[in-house]
């Protein structure tokens, strides 16, 4: 009976690990750019935060509206890096105990 969930496992497992990168480099990008290392006018940078941002909003703004912003600071991209954790660590879990 394992076998079968095995490939579903590590299809998803997966997706979860391609997500968590996009998301710290998100996170790095966007703070290169407020520390001056990157200029924000870089066409590569811009091109590259819109498609980031197309790919991160919109799972933002879902946990945007339960816990807002403190004091101006977005904990939204640290709170997805939490889950995304969890998630990867219970998907490995699971595939130990399937095995």
């Amino acid at each position: 009976m394992g076998a079968i969930f095995e490939p579903f496992l590590y299809v998803i497992g997966l997706l979860v690990d391609i997500y968590f990168k996009i998301v710290v480099v998100q996170i790095v990008l966007y703070w290169l750019i407020h520390f001056k290392v990157l200029e924000p006018s870089n066409k590569y940078a811009q091109k590259t935060v819109e498609l980031l941002d197309k790919v991160t909003l919109p799972v933002y703004k879902k946990i945007g509206e339960k816990i807002p912003p403190l004091s101006g600071f977005d904990f939204s991209p640290f709170i997805l890096i939490l889950v995304l954790i969890f998630v990867s660590r219970l998907i490995m879990r699971l595939s130990a105990l399937m095995m």
